[in-house]
């Protein structure tokens, strides 16, 4: 079966260089018209242009497809809702939403300016927000939508330098968990990517040129296609680097019980073991699945039988 994206209207953020560039372009060359969005920016969020996006609308001309260029700040919510209304306006529908455009400010939390952290979160956390806020309305009535969140290893799993970076690429992903819950009925389906790529974000970090011409943006780009098409997945968080494909996925531990009269700090440190035991294991997926667990453990401990799910 051959991915395509007929008759369907995507937004990419962030589509002048590196990643959404070329998910821009491969949306394209697979049917879809692709409103190329781009502040033009630097890699730290400074200056602008609209060459980089008028670039790749004219690429994709070129090879028959339709695109229009956007230079919408995604931290600017009416220059969003402008973009949106201009995809509106010229396809009458936004069946794809890549929430792609971010920026890097590095520095350790003890020497990072606090406008230099808020910025990157209101870049990448809520620009993502503006943008699918934008389309939200417009897929519910359609009964239709597809939403990727780009999320990172930094945010999921940590690194030196980048706890702006990383707070707000672990927001993604819960604010994509309760979106999947919320656009459900309505034939919306929520993903995350979590690339690596040899893309500006990287150029001073990975210095081997072998490692770096590995991590080309089309690998990254093949996984991207599989979240956002008419067959794609719903809550998953897809890692892709280098030609590797992985999932992530947040388990939570059986865990113990301790009755009233034993719920001390003492006694949970006494039974961590019991606490961090991962047989049983469980992907959870709503918040109150936890708490059902919790009170459903006690229920048994005084003799009651926990009322039935569903």
């Amino acid at each position: 079966m051959t991915i395509r994206y007929d008759d369907q209207v995507a937004i990419v953020t962030g589509a002048g260089n590196g990643l959404g560039r070329s998910h821009a372009l491969a949306l394209a060359e697979r049917g879809a018209k692709v409103v190329v969005n781009d502040l033009g920016g630097a890699r730290d969020g400074t200056g602008g242009s609209s060459a980089a996006a008028q670039e790749v609308v004219e690429l994709i001309e070129s090879n028959g497809g339709e695109a229009i260029a956007n230079g919408a700040n995604v931290t600017n919510m009416d220059e969003v809702e402008a973009m949106v209304a201009q995809a509106m306006d010229k396809w009458g529908r936004v069946d794809i939403l890549i929430n792609n455009a971010g920026i890097l400010r590095d520095k350790s939390f003890a020497k990072v300016a606090l406008d230099d952290f808020k910025l990157v979160v209101d870049v990448h956390l809520m620009g993502s927000v503006n943008c699918t806020k934008a389309v939200w309305a417009i897929m519910q009535q359609q009964t239709y939508g597809r939403i990727v969140m780009t999320t990172s290893s930094s945010g999921m799993y940590g690194n030196f330098g980048q706890t702006n970076y990383g707070a707000a690429k672990m927001g993604l992903i819960g604010f994509m968990n309760t979106l999947v819950l919320e656009g459900k009925k309505y034939g919306i389906h929520v993903n995350a990517l979590s690339p690596t790529a040899g893309t500006r974000m990287l150029e001073d970090i990975i210095e081997d040129k072998r490692m770096f011409d590995l991590m080309s943006v089309e690998a990254v780009t093949a996984g991207l296609l599989t979240l956002c098409d008419k067959d794609a997945p719903n809550r998953t968080i897809l890692c892709c680097g280098a030609g590797g494909y992985a999932t992530t996925h947040i388990y939570e531990t059986q865990g113990i019980y301790l009755p009233p009269e034993q719920q001390t700090p003492e006694n949970v440190r006494a039974n961590i073991e019991g606490v961090n035991n991962t047989d049983g294991e469980q992907i959870l997926t709503a918040g109150f699945e936890q708490t059902n667990k919790f009170v459903g453990m006690a229920l048994k401990h005084f003799g009651i039988e926990p009322p039935k799910a569903g």
